[in-house]
């Protein structure tokens, strides 16, 4: 037939239509000159190019049959593919098929020329189908121009997170002193502000003591590399973040603070030293010697490229520009614990807190340090040695706003927008700027080596697990957070949420027996670590719901991975993943969702029996769907009236987890067809005793297996609780 169309084609006149089918364009064309007669032979007469309506070429491999069109420069083009259905399109991006008409209207070459153009539409919609499924891929999901909308957004971020909060630090000042804005401030942000001008002068008279004094401290080569402002900011939000997560009674140790410190402020001048050298010159008011300055013209030209890619988004490059042009060697731990203790130093000599004017009475303003340093004694009853330790403590009032602090926290490690950047080396991949690391070495400068002098080849199915985790799109569950939220603000002590409010302390007793003192001094030490231990879990929500109220109007965001040094994979933001808490778990979910089918409504109704445990999580798998099928009023109240209902869901052994699975399945059951209602339910399962799991495969163990779910069985297997039987029966 192809032999056959192909004879007959260049004596037919063909016509082209624009509304047929669309086309993929050819691979390649080929140009020949406007007065070759080849295209007065082949060129059909209808098919007169225009503007507005064009026509497309039909290109058969290896045949004659080839259609040109004139171009802009009066050349005309004609496609040639490899593939004998290829179609190229022109005009307007759309394509056009070529329909035959025969002049002696046979019946057969209609026939053939039909069969042609159904093979054509067949193939061009399998080419089309595969593309669309492979630029969707590439962008994660999303359009190109959101895509890149949100890159620009994930960069701004990463980028100018604390020069932002500086510049908001700068505009409240101002705003205070003309309009005296300071006591419509939430309380935490009062603080913030009274301590960053204070703290910026301290930091700046500092700056200026390294640059002119005889005798630098060791801190003095790294003290200046970034303006005071943005110190000052880095200071107070890295060390109030430090007191919020340290899981003491509003301290921290002063080592891991400076380091923490040290580092961010050494990251930030990086990025601001680069900048800063590379910005383009005001050159109004400089003389020809100046202008004509090689040095100055080749700076200008990097900061030229840097804008240019910034704007196409490349970020790779991006980084390699910075890291040839920064001269900057890496500080090292000791010169950041240097640079970091001299500023909370800074910070302690500076910051002060008064109590409300309603709790001082009548007396002199009780003004007094946010901030003490004190040494704690460590023993280690293994060596039978003791080592003292310096720890920051915060003032009891600071203590008390530091669960209101979450709102106002700088947090640099945030869920991305974008996939986060293919993993290719120790130090490449991740967040788009931000330094990410594939292995957390905390330091340990032996395991950084390893894992560099390990061949690549080995490391690239670690890294393809590392970005399939990455790539994993999820977004927050509203009607979950907004439960979370109504238990929080009245007050907690639901759902395994802690009380916001601390138990009071006994009175001293008025007696002198000595038992009745002692008993009551146990008493108040209790009580005092209760509350500790209170106020470490309300940060710790602060910080998590901080994190779901900023990202919960995102279509979706992503979580980079990396692992520890023992191989596990964990997200690199640390307060909102879904390796968290049950807290964090029922507020997530997965943007894309998916028909349940029958297996998922199947494994949905096992998943909320596992949720309500109890007990109830050790039966079989038919009575475990027996025991959800036995309370669908409950899950209908709890879906419906979540507080205001029976609150059956508070009952579960992980509460928040049953709440968003009620809500989804009794959206299922609801619906008209169960099977095709769409599920973006995570259903999380683990291993029995992974580690023993391990030795029973190893050595065969057939009743170590049976032990650990290795082999199948009616219900589920407790490894603790047999070894707990034997011993009673022994």
């Amino acid at each position: 037939m192809w032999r056959n169309l192909s004879t007959r084609v260049s004596l037919k006149r063909l016509k082209f239509s624009t509304d047929s089918f669309s086309i993929l364009p050819s691979y390649s064309s080929v140009k020949f000159f406007e007065r070759s007669n080849f295209r007065e032979r082949i060129r059909p007469s209808e098919a007169q190019p225009s503007a507005d309506s064009g026509y497309s070429d039909l290109g058969f491999s290896g045949i004659s049959g080839l259609f040109p069109r004139i171009d802009q420069m009066g050349m005309f083009n004609f496609s040639c593919s490899s593939n004998p259905f290829s179609i190229s399109c022109y005009a307007r991006g759309l394509g056009s098929v070529a329909e035959a008409i025969d002049s002696t209207e046979e019946e057969e070459d209609c026939d053939e020329i039909q069969e042609l153009i159904e093979e054509m539409n067949k193939v061009t919609r399998d080419a089309s189908s595969v593309q669309q499924a492979k630029q969707q891929k590439l962008i994660g999901g999303m359009g190109p121009g959101k895509y890149h909308v949100l890159r620009r957004r994930q960069l701004k971020m990463e980028t100018e997170a604390w020069q932002e909060a500086a510049k908001e630090y700068q505009e409240l000042l101002a705003d205070m002193c003309e309009q005296k804005l300071a006591p419509n401030l939430p309380y935490m942000k009062s603080l913030f502000l009274g301590w960053f001008e204070p703290l910026r002068d301290a930091i700046m008279a500092e700056q200026e003591r390294c640059k002119t004094g005889r005798n630098v401290p060791a801190y003095g080569p790294y003290f200046g590399q970034l303006p005071a402002d943005m110190m000052a900011v880095i200071t107070m939000h890295k060390l109030m973040g430090l007191l919020m997560t340290g899981g003491g009674n509003g301290s921290a140790r002063v080592i891991q603070a400076a380091s923490h410190i040290g580092e961010a402020v050494e990251l930030e001048g990086r990025i601001h030293r680069f900048l800063e050298r590379t910005k383009k010159k005001n050159t109004s008011n400089k003389n020809a010697e100046e202008e004509s300055d090689p040095v100055t013209k080749e700076q200008q030209n990097i900061r030229k490229k840097v804008a240019n890619l910034m704007k196409k988004q490349k970020v790779h490059q991006l980084r390699v520009i910075v890291k040839a042009h920064n001269d900057l060697k890496p500080w090292g731990q000791e010169a950041q614990i240097k640079v970091g203790c001299r500023l909370i130093q800074l910070l302690m000599e500076t910051a002060y807190i008064q109590p409300p004017v309603e709790q001082l009475g009548d007396g002199p303003p009780d003004i007094r340090p946010a901030f003490m340093h004190t040494l704690k004694t460590a023993t280690f009853e293994t060596q039978k040695v003791t080592r003292r330790y310096g720890v920051i403590e915060c003032d009891p009032l600071v203590r008390k706003g530091l669960e209101r602090t979450a709102r106002h926290m700088v947090i640099p490690y945030m869920p991305m927008l974008v996939p986060p950047v293919n993993w290719t080396g120790y130090d490449k991949g991740a967040y788009l700027f931000l330094p990410s690391y594939v292995m957390r070495i905390h330091g340990a400068k032996q395991q950084r080596d390893a894992v560099k002098r390990t061949p690549k080849n080995q490391l690239d199915p670690v890294f393809e697990a590392l970005d399939t985790l990455g790539n994993t799109k999820w977004r927050v569950n509203k009607r979950v957070l907004g439960v979370i939220d109504r238990i929080w603000a009245s007050g907690g002590g639901l759902a395994d949420l802690v009380d916001r409010e601390d138990l009071p302390l006994p009175e001293e007793p008025d007696t002198d027996d000595e038992a009745e003192i002692k008993k009551w001094k146990w008493k108040v030490r209790a009580l005092k670590k209760e509350n500790s231990e209170r106020h470490s879990q309300r940060c710790d929500i602060e910080l998590k719901l901080a994190v779901a109220r900023k990202m919960k109007d995102e279509d979706g965001f992503f979580y980079p991975h990396n692992l520890d040094f023992r191989g596990r994979a964990y997200p690199m933001h640390p307060y909102l993943n879904h390796l968290g808490s049950d807290l964090c778990r029922g507020i997530l979910e997965f943007t894309e969702g998916r028909p349940l089918g029958k297996s998922g409504l199947h494994w949905m109704k096992i998943h909320m029996a596992n949720l309500y445990a109890g007990g109830v999580d050790k039966l079989s798998y038919d009575g475990r769907i027996a025991f959800t099928e036995n309370h669908l009023d409950d899950i209908f109240d709890s879906a419906d009236r979540p507080l205001e209902g029976r609150r059956w869901w508070l009952g579960a052994e992980d509460p928040f987890q049953c709440l968003a699975t009620c809500i989804n399945l009794a959206e299922a059951l609801r619906s008209s067809c169960p099977e095709t209602t769409i599920s973006h339910m995570p259903v999380h399962q683990d291993g029995s005793c992974n580690g023993l799991q391990h030795y029973a495969a190893l050595g065969r163990d057939k009743l170590g297996a049976a032990a650990v779910n290795l082999v199948a069985g009616d219900k589920p297997a407790d490894v603790y609780s047999g070894i707990a039987a034997s011993s009673d029966n022994t």
